[in-house]
């Protein structure tokens, strides 16, 4: 499957909603075919480079991203959300004239379910409280505080960790796995301050 690779400084995973501002012709003109193909694209970490920059690399492991809400903003730009649908491996990409990047992916096979252990019973309470900030409360993301997939993610995604730090959670397959190194993170961050 080939489609269009947006490279970022954050990570979303499957599930989660993340709101961009778009200006570049090469995204505009993204979201306009992604919208007529009904399609989504591709959201990857960078790896080096800016995120407005034409050359950039970034990692072969992102999530497949539907555009769910989009309209133009007080500053003149074009704003969307978009939602987390499945994580994908990128088999191959190349950059367009225009510098929009696209690329091949398989879709990666899709984590199992799994309940949250006695031992990092404190994870939910950590994302309830996030998710009581405004910003994050206002992107309307429902969570299922039972589900360590979903809260694993999520944390992921919200928690100020280092990006590389992010890239290697959101690689990991197995929810309780990442769970494990999450709690070890808060616990290092909380010794830490």
């Amino acid at each position: 499957m080939k489609v269009p690779i947006f490279p970022l400084n954050s990570v979303v995973l499957p599930r989660g909603k993340v709101p961009l501002q778009l200006f570049e012709p090469r995204y505009i003109d993204m979201l306009t075919r992604c919208l007529k193909d009904d399609h989504g694209f591709v959201i990857t970490l960078l790896r080096e480079g800016a995120e407005t920059g034409r050359v950039a690399s970034f990692y072969e492991t992102g999530t497949y991203v539907r555009i769910i809400d989009f309209q133009q903003l007080d500053n003149g730009l074009l704003g969307i959300t978009v939602e987390g649908d499945a994580k994908v491996s990128i088999t191959n990409s190349w950059q367009q004239d225009d510098g929009l990047n696209l690329g091949e992916i398989e879709f990666l096979p899709a984590e199992a379910p799994a309940d949250i252990p006695t031992v990092f019973h404190e994870l939910p309470s950590v994302l309830r409280a996030l998710f009581r900030h405004p910003v994050i409360h206002e992107l309307g993301m429902s969570v299922d505080y039972e589900d360590a997939r979903d809260v694993g993610w999520r944390l992921t995604e919200l928690l100020p960790l280092d990006r590389q730090e992010k890239q290697h959670l959101m690689e990991m397959q197995d929810p309780l796995a990442r769970l494990s190194h999450l709690q070890a993170l808060l616990e290092a961050l909380e010794e830490g301050q």
